[in-house]
């Protein structure tokens, strides 16, 4: 597709749950279009992801200062807002590929930036295929997203190396409280993750200790099967030996059927089974079971959204994929996404890469077995050796009056062109 042939400014949004560095992405795109003038006139951003195209609801993002974008780079959250909302299929919802395209042409937009997990990697891509199918000139680009690091393709997705960093930090933090109080306090502390299939975040605990003594003495990951009686004994074993028990957990944590062990019972927008609790409940087992007083922690929105330590590796990386999409898309490669490619772990080099949508959506790539140690309980050397340049480096934020100091853009709406679409 000849560059020229391509209407000049371009969509960009945010999808599904935030990161630290989701940002960063948005923040190198930004740049990086400003930079291709005038290949690239405006970047409209969509206020809520996907919801903001449909409804015709964008963001004009010349609006912002050079030094407001550059400040996204350092600031947690989603910009410009996102949402939980999954396009199904073209044949059952075509009305709302159509309403893209048409605000698409309303406002000359001529590329599409989606920034997010496994689910909006779909949605590139059928928007990707509906804009063929009705011959409108679009080139469509993934932005990788995901604190759980399970996107295939790539050695690691944005936002994973600053949850890990912080997942592992707080470990490693409240260990130390814990083994300072187990002679006649608590004895077992559970910490509960993210980590709906794929145990990255719950593995990422494990760089915490570097010897069996220290915490985690535990992980429970998705991928091993919860085995109620091995594990009392093994945390039982750990009191004995250490006079306490540290516990990470996974809120996707399965039981020998296969059966969620947090499962609400109710679904979020992507049609998820909605979780909850399962280190409340792992908690109670043991008290009740084994009599130990416990503690137990949900890290929740707190692991995404801690930017104030952020792993430098991550922030550069998520940086770098938010340029390298504007680049492809320029090249005219269309319903594609750029990737990260790992050349060594020590020293930690790595290179930019391209996969096609079509391969990445829909696709969870889990914790390897082998990265899980035999016994199912910790993480191996093989694991650490990839995890740990994930969480190398600081990049912390500005300061101001002893608080991060954060951007809020201004988000001056596009005037609207075209009639109301419900959703």
């Amino acid at each position: 597709m000849a560059a020229t042939a391509i209407p000049r400014n371009a969509f960009y949004a945010q999808s599904g749950g935030v990161t630290a560095v989701i940002n960063a992405s948005a923040c190198g795109l930004i740049e990086a279009a400003r930079a291709a003038s005038p290949r690239i006139g405006k970047v409209f951003a969509g206020r809520n992801g996907i919801i903001g195209a449909l409804t015709e609801d964008l963001i004009d993002t010349s609006c912002e200062s050079a030094a407001d974008i550059a400040a996204l780079r350092h600031t947690p959250g989603g910009a410009f807002g996102s949402c939980r909302y999954k396009l199904k299929g073209i044949d059952q919802q075509r009305a709302q590929y159509e309403r893209l395209i048409e605000v698409f042409r309303a406002h000359d937009i001529g590329y599409f930036f989606y920034n997010g997990g496994g689910d909006s990697m779909d949605t590139a891509h059928k928007v990707s295929q509906i804009a063929e199918h009705l011959g409108y000139p679009l080139v469509c680009v993934g932005v990788p997203k995901t604190v759980d690091n399970d996107l295939p393709l790539t050695d690691c997705c944005p936002g994973f190396g600053s949850v890990a960093k912080y997942v592992a930090t707080s470990m490693r933090e409240a260990g130390f409280d814990v083994a300072s109080m187990s002679r006649t306090s608590t004895k077992v502390f559970v910490l509960e993750v993210m980590g709906r299939h794929a145990g990255w975040i719950t593995a990422a605990c494990g760089l915490a200790g570097e010897t069996a003594a220290e915490p985690p003495h535990i992980v429970l990951l998705p991928e091993i099967p919860f085995d109620e009686a091995r594990f009392l004994a093994r945390v039982q074993e750990c009191v004995e030996r250490y006079d306490y028990c540290t516990i990470a957990v996974s809120e996707g944590l399965l039981d020998a059927s296969g059966r969620l062990l947090a499962d609400m019972g109710t679904k979020d927008a992507f049609g998820h089974a909605q979780l909850g609790g399962v280190g409340q409940q792992i908690a109670q087992l043991v008290k009740d079971k084994l009599g130990y007083k416990y503690h137990w922690a949900l890290a929740d929105y707190l692991q995404r959204a801690a930017r104030h330590i952020a792993s430098r590796t991550d922030v550069e990386q998520a940086y770098a994929l938010g340029r390298a999409a504007v680049e492809l898309a320029l090249s005219g490669r269309n319903a594609v996404m750029p990737v990260i490619e790992r050349l060594s772990d020590s020293p930690y080099r790595w290179q930019l890469g391209v996969a096609e949508l079509k391969n990445v959506a829909n696709v969870e790539r889990t914790v390897p077995r082998d990265f899980i140690s035999e016994d199912g309980f910790s993480i191996t050397e093989k694991c650490r050796a990839y995890l740990a340049p994930l969480i190398d480096g600081e990049d912390f934020p500005p300061f101001r009056n002893g608080l991060p100091d954060y951007v809020r853009l201004q988000n001056v709406p596009v005037p609207r062109r075209l009639p109301e679409f419900t959703i």
